[in-house]
């Protein structure tokens, strides 16, 4: 009986997985607000952001299998709106669910001068759909291998 459930449980945990921190596939910036100091957003729009075990390849973060690393933390929506290092997303009224997930993926690199880091990368219950907190701009992105709708992102 006790082998019975556990399989069960196993086989429930492959058919329905959870998304929450769904961060591991190739993303599009579909759009994005603020304003930026080092970078040309519109040159931005449109570009990728590939991540997958430890490879990454994109506009923001590279690693090429040198030592990454990914963990995230869980936010409550309230709670992640009163941290002031997410405060734009309240000044900009972004659209958010009530599970938020903040990541945070390093790269070692082989030198010292290769390490890099992509924080904050901030995804919700939804899946293919994310933020990139940027230098005074939340780059909007979009898994691209989930047919979607371009829904509002802000309010």
């Amino acid at each position: 009986m006790k082998q019975l459930l556990t399989l069960t449980l196993i086989i429930l945990s492959i058919l329905k997985p959870s998304h929450a921190y769904f961060i591991e596939t190739n993303w599009e910036v579909a759009d994005y607000v603020g304003s930026t100091i080092f970078v040309e957003p519109n040159d931005v729009v449109g570009e990728k952001q590939y991540l997958k075990g430890g490879f990454a390849e994109g506009v923001f973060y590279s690693c090429n299998f040198a030592g990454q690393h990914m963990t995230y933390t869980n936010y409550k929506r309230e709670e992640f709106l009163r941290n002031p290092e997410f405060e734009m997303f309240k000044r900009h009224k972004i659209i958010l669910e009530e599970d938020i997930y903040v990541h945070r993926v390093s790269c070692n690199g082989t030198e010292d001068s290769e390490r890099r880091v992509l924080y904050p990368f901030v995804t919700q219950t939804t899946p293919h759909k994310a933020f990139y907190l940027f230098e005074g701009t939340i780059f909007m992105l979009i898994a691209d291998d989930y047919p979607h709708e371009m829904k509002p992102w802000t309010n």
